[in-house]
């Protein structure tokens, strides 16, 4: 398989699944089947050959694939016009309106490729042969329902998912790494750890925290916080919603409009919007005074809720919501200034992915120039302000992976692309470059020759939304914080019941010394509340009884240790304290 790209691999097997579908299940109307990352899917109706598909009848479609690429079957490739296209899939409404689609954009020919009796439409390139197909490299692992086309106006496909690699150890770390990451799945940890609710009476992608959430919310924050403010950034409070107008401006209402939450008034006709970010808004505090390139830059940070109607299908727990915070920053500087602040921004970005255990790269997010539809601003921009970047990056000696299309729509931006402890990959932190925004909102500040001119506008965050960096860590950590983000710090569990007021009395004065605290003085066996706790991954367990009662040792028993170890008050109330002051 090495002749071939995995993505290559997983496409071609993707046709393979489909050919072993058509033969098990005839009828069936056929969608589309895309590689992805970690392997490929396709989407069928099944219902059109008078079947529901089960995760069960997914055993029987794999030990299909196998018999196919045994048969050494070629796939081959064939240009056809569109009249015959039209003749070649006459029974699968979804390839002839993909046909048809195709010949409203002006195609004349399409590509379609056949492996034994199934023919599909497809641009390829697939494998040579059947047998060039792993047959021990792929699992079908998932079932699930995805609109056509990915619109919910239209019919409702089963998506039959799989993993696909080059050979049966590469496929096998991967499954052992899945079964790892539903362990870790912070829907299942969080709800576990008494971390956050959803509600349906207060609506789907609207997480609730509780007192342990928020606690954990809030120090990320805190973190984020005094970062920024080592490099010169204020925090300022804007509204959550604002006029429509404000959005006309920036672009933003033309681009984004169908994913914001129109906001109704009862006493004005003006349009009003629920804000999905800060930086329309940070323009006016901005423009709200003339500004000299003595006054440059300023650097104004913002914690304000944003809130972004996602489809209900896309919600994930933490991770993908409607309504969140960034630990999100703007600066608007000279020129000459944009190599300092960009290496400010990173040197903290740095600094907090160091603490939280986190391994990262940089991929350089361009525009798509075959589609500059998407974007602001005209090419000559969009060229000044990639160049700029890349002579930043190539300065710092900082390596780098190209994103073509992955930039914002006003300019290109150096995404910090992280991995956590099982391999996975997140964008979280992000520094963006953009010319265009303050010409839009006519932004100046008065230059050395008190000539009007334009200032740069940086937008910037650090980890991105404390929600969703919350459901990332949970996952990184297991549920296992380190001390100074751990919901609960340390658990004092009574012996008795007639330990239970002391336990109080230690509690309030742990408490005062700023570690977060809970006791547990439940009436119920000493074994059963030191294996709760385990269960909760709380890194410090103190155990009250008649000894401590009498001494000022106490009895600390650590994260995953089986034995408890006799420290002093005040020396545990120091370690303890200097951890969550170091954050190690």
């Amino acid at each position: 398989m090495e002749k071939y790209p995995i993505e290559v691999v997983r496409h071609s097997m993707a046709h393979l699944m489909a050919a072993a579908v058509q033969s098990l299940y005839p009828g069936v109307k056929f969608g589309m089947g895309p590689a992805i990352d970690s392997g490929f899917y396709y989407d069928f109706d099944f219902s059109a050959a008078g079947v529901s598909l089960a995760p069960a009848d997914l055993k029987a479609i794999e030990t299909k694939m196998k018999k196919l690429i045994g048969s050494g079957a070629k796939f081959e490739r064939k240009e056809v016009a569109i009249a015959e296209a039209k003749d070649i899939f006459a029974g699968q409404c979804f390839k002839l309106e993909i046909v048809k689609d195709l010949e409203m954009e002006g195609a004349d020919n399409v590509t379609v490729y056949s492996n034994g009796d199934f023919t599909d439409l497809c641009k390829g390139p697939h494998v040579d042969s059947m047998k060039d197909l792993p047959a021990d490299g792929f699992k079908l692992n998932k079932i699930a329902g995805a609109y056509w086309k990915g619109s919910e106006k239209n019919q409702m496909l089963t998506r039959v998912y799989a993993a696909a690699f080059a050979n049966k150890s590469e496929l096998d770390e991967y499954l052992k790494n899945q079964e790892e990451a539903e362990k870790r799945d912070h829907r299942k940890v969080g709800k576990e750890m008494g971390l956050f609710v959803f509600s349906e009476l207060v609506g789907p992608g609207l997480p609730l925290y509780t007192f342990k959430g928020a606690a954990v919310r809030q120090a990320i924050i805190d973190y984020s916080n005094e970062l920024q403010k080592k490099i010169g950034y204020e925090n300022v409070c804007t509204p959550n919603m604002n006029k429509a107008d404000l959005f006309k401006v920036s672009g933003h209402y033309d681009k984004y409009r169908d994913d914001m939450f129109r906001v109704v008034s009862n006493y004005t006709k003006d349009e009003y919007y629920l804000k999905p970010m800060n930086c329309p808004q940070h323009t006016q505090i901005y423009a709200s005074e003339i500004r000299s390139y003595k006054d440059l830059p300023i650097r104004i940070a913002d914690f304000a809720n944003l809130y972004r109607d996602e489809k209900p299908g896309e919600l994930s727990g933490l991770t993908r919501v409607r309504a969140f915070c960034q630990d999100d920053g703007h600066c608007f500087c000279r020129e000459d200034q944009i190599k300092g602040e960009f290496g400010a921004v990173l040197s903290i970005i740095n600094e907090a992915l160091e603490t939280y255990g986190m391994k990262y790269f940089v991929r350089l997010s361009l525009w798509d120039p075959e589609h500059q539809e998407k974007y602001l601003g005209e090419p000559s921009v969009w060229e000044k302000s990639q160049a700029i970047l890349k002579e930043i990056l190539e300065y710092s000696k900082i390596e780098y992976k190209i994103g073509v299309g992955e930039a914002a729509i006003y300019g290109p931006k150096m995404d910090i692309m992280t991995k956590d402890s099982l391999g996975r990959e997140w964008q979280i932190s992000t520094i963006q470059l953009d010319f265009i925004m303050p010409q839009r909102f006519g932004l100046s500040y008065i230059d050395q020759e008190g000539k009007e001119k334009t200032p740069v506008m940086i937008h910037r965050a650090i980890v991105g939304s404390p929600e969703r960096f919350m459901g990332i860590l949970i996952e990184h950590y297991a549920g296992a914080f380190p001390v100074w983000l751990s919901p609960v710090q340390a658990k004092i569990l009574s012996v008795g019941e007639n330990h239970v007021e002391f336990c109080r009395k230690l509690g309030d004065e742990l408490k005062a010394a700023g570690i977060r605290v809970e006791i547990d003085a439940a009436n119920e066996t000493l074994g059963n509340k030191i294996r709760k706790a385990a269960g909760e991954k709380i890194p410090y367990v103190l155990v009250v009884g008649d000894k401590e009662m009498e001494s000022e040792m106490m009895a600390v028993r650590d994260r995953g240790g089986k034995v408890a170890r006799q420290i002093s008050k005040v020396d545990f109330i120091a370690e303890i304290c200097a951890k969550i002051k170091q954050r190690n």
